[in-house]
């Protein structure tokens, strides 16, 4: 079983991997609540227009996005330079770059999930709550948000499932830096054009599929129980 044990460049590999997905989960999470209940419940001029931009990357080759990403974010690119310039922030080349790669990549899943979530939400809990006086931002945060958490569990799940699995854009943004930007996907590819390579590319694709799995039998579970709860109270 010696074949199984992960050298310390592959564990290097898994740990940084989770690190970014969490990381894009949770910063574009925020994002992805406002954009899902604007598309859910607004009525404006443009929507369409938003829907599409949103879902961009779905369609996009994701070494479109990735080289889109390096001349907007890049050090000469107008909001690269202006980040590092000022705050001294940089993406290009770094783990923060593919953090960034993997949000976007896993922000239409993420939206998606959570816009279909908020749609299937009775409105008439949420008129019930305004008429006894709750302001709009209250309804929202004590009624809509718990009510599409199923959605928002699932959109989660798969933004973070997308991001472990990403490749185009994060190589062609970050490139493939061992210990900075080399993600799981990335160290697969890497072993495969190596000779010798391939025990340690089906070590990393069992830990990818053993990840995945776990992540979907969790957000399987975890919608559940919120459901559950929901229908309880």
């Amino acid at each position: 079983m010696d074949w199984l044990a992960l050298s310390e460049e592959e564990w290097t590999a898994v740990r940084l991997s989770v690190k970014v997905a969490t990381v894009a989960v949770a910063c574009s999470l925020p994002a992805g609540i406002a954009i899902a209940f604007l598309l859910a419940r607004g009525r404006f001029w443009g929507k369409s227009f938003l829907n599409g931009i949103v879902h961009l990357p779905l369609v996009l080759p994701p070494v479109v996005t990735g080289f889109l990403l390096l001349v907007t974010f890049g050090r000469q690119g107008a909001v690269g330079s202006f980040l590092y310039d000022w705050f001294g922030i940089s993406f290009s080349f770094r783990w923060t770059g593919a953090a960034l790669a993997c949000a976007i990549m896993g922000f239409p899943l993420m939206v998606r999930s959570i816009r279909l979530s908020m749609e299937a939400v009775d409105t008439k809990l949420e008129e019930a709550a305004s008429t006894l006086g709750a302001r709009p931002a209250w309804v929202f945060v004590t009624v809509t948000l718990p009510l599409a958490a199923p959605g928002i569990i699932a959109g989660m799940i798969l933004s973070f499932a997308k991001a472990m699995g990403e490749f185009g854009a994060t190589i062609t943004f970050v490139s493939n830096i061992p210990g900075e930007t080399q993600t799981l996907s990335a160290a697969i590819y890497t072993l495969t054009q190596v000779p010798g390579g391939d025990a340690g590319a089906m070590r990393l694709t069992m830990v990818a599929i053993g990840i995945s799995f776990a992540a979907l039998i969790a957000s399987e579970w975890v919608a559940r129980l919120v459901g559950q709860k929901a229908v309880v109270s």
